[in-house]
Protein backbone atom coordinates (compact mmCIF):
# COMPACT_ATOMS: atom_id res chain seq x y z
CA UNK A 1 0.00 0.00 0.00
CA UNK A 2 1.58 3.30 -0.66
CA UNK A 3 1.26 6.75 0.41
CA UNK A 4 -1.84 7.69 -1.29
CA UNK A 5 -3.81 4.18 -0.36
CA UNK A 6 -3.00 4.55 3.42
CA UNK A 7 -4.23 8.76 2.95
CA UNK A 8 -7.23 6.99 1.44
CA UNK A 9 -7.76 3.98 3.66
CA UNK A 10 -7.58 6.58 6.53
CA UNK A 11 -10.13 8.77 5.07
CA UNK A 12 -12.82 6.04 4.59
CA UNK A 13 -11.80 4.83 7.94
CA UNK A 14 -12.73 7.92 9.87
CA UNK A 15 -16.03 8.96 7.56
CA UNK A 16 -17.23 5.26 8.03
CA UNK A 17 -17.20 5.41 11.76
CA UNK A 18 -18.59 8.85 12.01
CA UNK A 19 -15.29 10.28 13.14
CA UNK A 20 -14.09 13.62 12.66
CA UNK A 21 -12.79 14.89 9.27
CA UNK A 22 -8.85 15.46 9.48
CA UNK A 23 -7.60 18.68 9.80
CA UNK A 24 -4.42 18.48 9.32
CA UNK A 25 -3.53 22.19 10.42
CA UNK A 26 -4.83 21.31 13.89
CA UNK A 27 -3.19 18.45 13.83
CA UNK A 28 0.43 19.53 13.04
CA UNK A 29 -0.58 22.27 15.51
CA UNK A 30 -1.68 20.12 18.41
CA UNK A 31 1.85 17.63 17.68
CA UNK A 32 4.22 20.75 17.97
CA UNK A 33 2.52 22.18 21.09
CA UNK A 34 2.54 18.73 22.50
CA UNK A 35 6.37 18.48 21.52
CA UNK A 36 5.65 15.49 19.34
CA UNK A 37 7.78 17.41 16.52
CA UNK A 38 10.77 17.45 18.52
CA UNK A 39 11.40 13.69 18.61
CA UNK A 40 9.27 12.86 15.17
CA UNK A 41 9.45 14.05 11.34
CA UNK A 42 7.38 13.03 8.69
CA UNK A 43 10.09 10.82 6.34
CA UNK A 44 12.92 10.67 8.67
CA UNK A 45 14.09 8.84 12.00
CA UNK A 46 15.11 11.91 14.66
CA UNK A 47 14.64 10.56 18.67
CA UNK A 48 11.52 8.19 17.41
CA UNK A 49 10.34 6.73 14.54
CA UNK A 50 9.36 8.71 11.40
CA UNK A 51 5.62 9.15 10.69
CA UNK A 52 5.89 7.32 7.58
CA UNK A 53 7.30 4.26 9.39
CA UNK A 54 4.57 4.61 11.95
CA UNK A 55 1.55 4.78 9.16
CA UNK A 56 2.99 1.64 7.60
CA UNK A 57 3.28 -0.27 10.47
CA UNK A 58 -0.33 -0.26 10.92
CA UNK A 59 -1.12 -0.13 7.30
CA UNK A 60 -4.46 -2.68 7.34
CA UNK A 61 -5.43 -2.88 10.70
CA UNK A 62 -9.19 -1.52 11.32
CA UNK A 63 -8.21 -0.39 15.18
CA UNK A 64 -5.21 1.58 14.30
CA UNK A 65 -6.60 5.20 15.30
CA UNK A 66 -7.34 3.85 18.43
CA UNK A 67 -4.04 1.79 19.02
CA UNK A 68 -1.83 4.86 17.67
CA UNK A 69 -4.51 7.35 19.89
CA UNK A 70 -3.65 4.77 22.96
CA UNK A 71 0.28 4.94 22.40
CA UNK A 72 0.22 8.76 22.32
CA UNK A 73 -1.53 8.56 25.64
CA UNK A 74 0.51 6.02 27.47
CA UNK A 75 3.91 6.48 26.02
CA UNK A 76 6.05 4.29 26.26
CA UNK A 77 9.27 1.57 24.51
CA UNK A 78 10.16 -1.29 22.76
CA UNK A 79 8.06 -0.90 19.75
CA UNK A 80 10.61 0.71 17.67
CA UNK A 81 13.40 0.79 20.19
CA UNK A 82 14.87 1.76 23.58
CA UNK A 83 14.49 5.36 23.80
CA UNK A 84 10.97 5.83 25.57
CA UNK A 85 8.25 8.35 24.37
CA UNK A 86 7.07 10.35 27.14
CA UNK A 87 3.12 10.02 27.76
CA UNK A 88 0.94 12.52 27.18
CA UNK A 89 -2.18 11.88 29.26
CA UNK A 90 -3.56 15.54 29.34
CA UNK A 91 -4.43 15.10 25.50
CA UNK A 92 -9.01 14.65 25.29
CA UNK A 93 -9.77 11.91 23.60
CA UNK A 94 -10.46 13.49 20.29
CA UNK A 95 -7.37 15.15 20.37
CA UNK A 96 -5.46 11.93 20.44
CA UNK A 97 -7.69 10.45 17.34
CA UNK A 98 -6.67 13.63 15.67
CA UNK A 99 -3.04 13.21 16.25
CA UNK A 100 -3.40 9.53 15.63
CA UNK A 101 -5.49 9.55 12.33
CA UNK A 102 -2.87 12.67 11.59
CA UNK A 103 0.20 9.96 11.87
CA UNK A 104 -1.40 7.51 10.12
CA UNK A 105 -1.68 9.45 7.34
CA UNK A 106 1.79 10.41 6.60
CA UNK A 107 1.07 13.87 8.37
CA UNK A 108 0.00 15.43 5.67
CA UNK A 109 0.31 19.80 5.64
CA UNK A 110 -3.38 20.22 4.00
Amino acid sequence: MDFKQIVLATSALLASTGAFALDAAAAKALASKSACLACHAVDKKLVGPAYKDVAAKHQGQADAVEKVAARIRSGGSGIYGPVPMPPQPGLKDDELRLLAAWVLAGAPDK
